[in-house]
């Protein structure tokens, strides 16, 4: 922190839900401002995960538009035979089909029919039409003789909205069909239906259906004009209010894919709509690639932000492209800014013109590859930092920090930090950034959200996370960009919980988070201001204390010579494992005891088997282990409470990779200490030993000292502030986060503050601390806005329990 900024924060004192209010003290200095904030600080991240693309802001209201998502049956396409009706659809390759679009359906009506045989596609969980909306209806289709098709709007009973009819060409070519369709009534659940009313067949390729932004009087969407067509509008407005500085696409786990044929690669997902790569989605789902590098480019200009592309870089979840080989990637970014900012003489951004974008877009960052480390990331980053330097000096670079480690050469630009946890752990970690080295590289927070102990996205997440996000803000010297995730997600196709924005087909609602992310987003000052903030102790936690044990992750293994022995050398416990008795298994199945040892067998994450007292404090854990299989190493635990928590010392982790201590506290698990990079051989018997004492952890391997970490157990402080003033209005910005269950009372005072200014303005967001938002219910936690009295310099404001509140007291402009 700049040393002019100091933020003292005393911790609340642990009240009951009944506690009386209590008093806090805030005092600033406008007459000496700080460090600049980062105009940058608050962005977002969009991934193609819970149909955030597909099904969600990308308009296309048809599921598997291209007959791509599965290769042997026509998915989310049904077969709707009237009375009597006789006939199939079948799925077809043809080879003279584009390189990712292979297949298309023949839809049949045999001849003795005497029904109409259509083809039904419900969408997203419906295809939502409204009443006098126009919709535009493109397929691409062929017929052997002369056919003709209806095509309808319809509810799954059958009543038409709209209907229309085309006649196919005839030949070997697929040929284009576009009809317009005005619905008559209005629905979120209905279908588009194609049918043949006559005998005989028809091959159908890419069939897509959009809102136009039109009704059958003319041209809607005066809010948003420019973009009526191109986004779910929606959805697009939830994105413009939070007022981004930038947006990071398209991932995530997105980017690095399952295996490397499944990564995300850029130019797979540009030109022709019909000809572009369905991707299969490691969340459970294929993407049709509409909203690709190109859309998400022109996403970020129509949001009025800077674009963050995250380039794959040669690794996958389970999959490394060998050194040799990598020029195809590391091209790959190169021509990937060039597509965004080159010339419209160079090769793609001439591709990028004839898309119907000739001025360049504003690609200022790009990422290489998503939570990568270890040695196989730093090579492979090496690479690309060199390339891109060397043609693109302006660009600015972001690298993975993961498992506690980032690549240190040859440069790093802004390293991404991820954070999913509880809502006490962003309490906790408020100050995480107040002693962090002003030397080193910047950092970009790139993910972090609570969820764990959140629900669907409660009011406590949104306070833990608007805690941890005044720590940015006051440190902006050193963190310089931020991103919730994930974005999006379609209520009934969530792979990820919580997130920011929640939709069904026709409607969507922001979760608490949504909202303090546009109230800090929205007031954003220019300068931070010194403040000293005050508030009682709350009591210190008692010591840490609890059983020990072993465990493993995804990985199979032996344990035998079980020994905890006490800080005054006294044996507590030990085993040879003659049987299971007084162990505790987190997973019965996949522990057994055979010849001396506990076995355990299977695959699982986080299988634990622990015994003892939870009343042991100071204590050694000894066990030997051996690795017998699986993707990691073995784990020693400690100080396993009742409520779950515990310490670990956590043996060939991340992959088999490295070794560190880990601590689990109020659900969610971190690193504490220096991680360490180390490899568990298989078939080899290795001496562990976890040493707790005090806030004191060592982990040894063969005698040698591995890992070591201070376990400092403080209490929570549940209220927090950041202070700041907008250059262009002379604002005093105060944010004031009380995520306790008592009033605070608080007296602010402002040195320095302009003498005529007379007015303030509280936004405060608050209510029950498990309260969460719905589609029935959108915004039952949303901001209010009131006045507040100011008293010269000063102000009383009571901030309630379980708030965030924002402050604005009126400059000189």
């Amino acid at each position: 922190m700049n040393p002019t900024t100091r933020l003292t924060f005393a911790a609340l004192a642990s009240i009951s839900s009944f506690a009386l209010a209590q008093t806090a003290t805030l005092d600033i200095d406008a007459s000496k401002p700080g460090i600049a904030i980062s105009p940058s600080l608050y962005g977002i991240f969009f991934e193609e995960i819970n149909y955030a693309g597909d099904g969600g802001i990308y308009p296309e209201l048809l599921r598997n538009r291209n007959f791509e998502d599965n290769d042997k049956t026509p998915e989310s396409w049904s077969l709707v035979l009237g009375e009597g009706a006789k006939g199939s659809a079948t799925l077809g390759t043809r080879p003279e089909g584009s390189q990712y679009n292979r297949h298309h359906l023949t839809l049949t009506r045999d001849a003795d029919s005497k029904g109409s045989v259509g083809l039904a596609n419900d969408g997203f969980w419906g295809v939502v039409v409204r009443k006098n909306s126009i919709y535009k209806l493109s397929i691409l289709a062929r017929a052997k003789s002369s056919t003709k098709i209806k095509v309808s709007l319809a509810n799954r009973a059958g009543e038409e909205y709209a209907s229309a009819s085309a006649d196919v060409a005839t030949g070997d070519a697929f040929k284009p069909i576009e009809l317009q369709l005005t619905s008559g009534m209005t629905d979120p659940v209905a279908r588009l239906v194609i049918s043949l009313d006559a005998p005989g067949s028809v091959d159908l390729d890419y069939v897509s259906l959009m809102p136009t932004g039109e009704i059958a009087n003319g041209v809607v969407a005066p809010k948003s004009d420019a973009v009526a067509s191109k986004y779910r509008s929606d959805l697009f407005d939830k994105l413009k209010g939070l007022t981004p500085a930038f947006m990071r696409f398209p991932g995530g786990c997105w980017v690095e894919g399952e295996v490397l044929a499944n990564a995300s690669r850029w130019k797979r997902t540009v030109g022709p709509l019909q000809d572009r790569w369905t991707q299969p989605n490691l969340w459970g789902y294929h993407s049709n690639n509409g909203l690709g590098y190109h859309e998400y480019l022109q996403l970020c200009e129509d949001l009025n932000c800077s674009a963050l592309f995250v380039i794959n870089v040669g690794m996958s979840h389970r999959g490394v492209v060998p050194m040799d080989q990598m020029g195809e990637f590391v091209q790959d970014a190169l021509d990937a800014i060039e597509y965004a900012t080159g010339p419209v003489d160079s090769k793609y951004g001439k591709m990028r013109a004839d898309a119907g974008h000739p001025a360049p877009f504003k690609l200022e960052y790009m990422e290489i590859g998503n939570e990568n480390g270890g040695p196989a990331y730093n090579e492979r980053y090496a690479l690309f930092y060199k390339a891109i330097k060397a043609k693109y000096p302006q660009m600015k670079l972001v690298a993975c920090e993961w498992a506690g480690g980032h690549p240190t050469s040859p440069g790093v630009d802004i390293i991404d930090e991820h954070y999913y946890d509880t809502p006490q752990f962003f309490f906790r970690n408020a100050h995480k950034y107040d002693t962090y080295d002003r030397k080193g590289p910047k950092v970009y927070v790139g993910e972090y959200a609570v969820t764990i102990n959140n629900g669907t996205g409660r009011l406590i997440g949104a306070l833990g996370e608007a805690a941890f996000m005044t720590g940015m803000e006051r440190n902006s010297d050193v963190v310089v960009m931020s991103s919730y995730a994930p974005l999006f997600a379609q209520v009934s196709g969530k792979g990820w919980n919580p997130d920011l924005i929640n939709f069904d087909s026709a409607r969507s609602y922001g979760t608490p988070s949504y909202y303090v992310q546009k109230m800090f987003s929205n007031n954003r000052g220019d300068v931070v201001l010194p403040a000293d903030l005050k508030v009682s102790e709350p009591p210190k936690p008692e010591p840490a204390h609890g059983t020990a044990g072993v465990a493993t992750w995804r990985t199979q293994a032996q344990f035998k010579d079980f020994k905890v022995t006490g800080a005054d050398g006294k044996v507590l416990y030990t085993s040879n494992f003659a049987n299971r008795e007084g162990w505790t298994f987190s997973r019965e199945r996949s522990f057994q005891v055979r010849d001396g040892m506990l076995v355990q067998r299977g695959e699982e994450d986080d299988t634990r088997a622990t015994v003892g007292d939870v009343n042991w404090t100071d204590y050694t854990v000894e066990v030997k282990a051996r690795k017998t299989g699986g993707d990691e190493g073995f784990i020693v635990q400690a100080h396993t409470e009742s409520s779950g928590d515990y310490v670990w010392f956590n043996i060939g982790g991340w992959g088999n990779t490295r070794s560190a201590i880990e601590r689990r506290a109020d659900g969610g698990k971190q690193i504490i200490g220096e991680p360490a990079d180390f490899k568990v051989e298989p078939d080899r018997w290795y001496d562990l030993k976890l040493e707790v004492k005090g806030e004191d952890i060592r982990g040894y391997v063969d005698g040698k000292l591995i890992a070591s970490a201070k376990d400092e157990r403080k209490p929570i402080a549940k209220v927090f502030a950041a202070s700041s003033r907008d250059n262009a209005t002379g604002d005093v910005i105060i944010k004031l986060v009380n995520g306790g269950d008592a009033k605070y009372t608080t007296q602010i005072n402002v040195k320095g503050l302009p003498k005529h200014a007379s007015s303030a303005t509280a936004q405060v967001l608050s209510g029950n601390p498990e309260d969460e938002n719905t589609l029935d219910a959108p915004e039952k936690v949303s901001p209010t806005e009131t006045k507040v009295d100011l008293s010269g310099d000063s102000i009383k404001y009571d901030a309630p329990p379980y708030s965030v509140t924002i402050l604005r007291i009126g400059g000189t402009k």
